[in-house]
């Protein structure tokens, strides 16, 4: 029985992933369907190979502050891993990214490598549950700092809604914060043991790693560089294809802020391009990682 089901499994992963690539396929080809070609084969043309390859490089830089940010936010949980191990997990989880769904397949491929190599695996789970915290956080702070800069980019008429519904926005959460925070016994009580389990590894992560508040913040100050890292890079690349707009704005959609469709669509395109790039390398980087291992143990 268990040996039919591993087939099975199997096919159904490769299925998985071809729906994936098809639609993503889909979606660009109705882009390029519907966009002008002409503006979009001009705004691609305008970046340089040596650009590419020089955000690509910066790109990797920042993927090693991820490295160290997630090597230290798990080791304060008490994985004991090495420095290699961690840069054969994340470097994993960023191969494993492009073909498994979302940001959770890469953790799936960095977790299967972590807990192979750590004397405690729980440890392993916990500190990536609390890395992808500060990755939350780091990620909230990017956009807060756009939002409150972003009423100076609208239009003048525009700009005092936008003050509105930030400041609306903001009573909005601390309204729901404090209804989570009154509510979240009654709310779990009767809840499948699944969903308290989930809660309960968030909440010793963060236990764990609270343990060194330094650490949280050394985690939170990488990840926010790294955040930033990669805003600028696109930033850098819009500017290569042509799109001239003020830096807050790349925090978030650029249509509304008159961006033609065709540059934002080819900034894309080519941001795509390092990511997929920087995980094959990182795939690579993972391969040469266990091969390395693998002659130190046979040694």
């Amino acid at each position: 029985m268990t040996a039919d089901r591993q087939p099975q499994k199997s096919s159904r992963r490769w299925i998985f992933l071809a729906v994936r690539w098809a639609a993503a396929l889909l979606v660009l080809g109705i882009l390029f369907y519907l966009l002008p070609v002409a503006p979009l084969r001009s705004a691609l043309s305008r970046v340089p190979l040596t650009r590419f390859i020089a955000v690509l490089l910066i790109y990797l830089v920042a993927v090693t502050g991820g490295i160290t940010k997630w090597h230290t936010v798990v080791n304060s949980a008490g994985a004991q891993l090495s420095f290699a191990a961690s840069a054969q997990c994340y470097t994993s989880g960023l191969f494993g990214a492009l073909f498994l769904p979302s940001i959770i397949g890469g953790d799936v491929a960095r977790l299967a490598v972590g807990i192979s190599r750590s004397p405690r695996p729980a440890a392993v789970v916990t500190g990536n549950v609390a890395d992808r915290f500060l990755d939350v956080a780091a990620q909230l702070t990017l956009v807060s700092l756009g939002l409150t800069l972003l009423p100076g980019s609208l239009p003048v008429p525009l700009q005092t809604p936008a003050k509105h519904v930030l400041l609306a926005g903001v009573l909005a959460a601390a309204i729901l914060f404090g209804f989570a925070v009154v509510l979240h016994r009654p709310l779990l009580r009767g809840r499948s043991i699944r969903i308290r389990r989930r809660l309960a590894q968030l909440r010793h992560a963060i236990r764990a790693v609270s343990r060194r508040p330094w650490r949280l913040v050394l985690g939170w100050l990488f990840g926010t560089s790294v955040q930033g890292t990669y805003v600028l890079l696109t930033a850098l690349l819009g500017i290569t294809c042509g799109l001239r707009l003020p830096l807050r704005v790349w925090l978030f959609l650029l249509a509304p802020f008159g961006a033609p469709a065709s540059q934002v669509l080819a900034t894309g395109i080519v941001w795509e391009g390092v990511i997929i790039t920087a995980g094959l390398l990182a795939g690579a980087t993972a391969f040469l990682l266990r091969y390395s291992q693998t002659r130190i143990q046979g040694c």
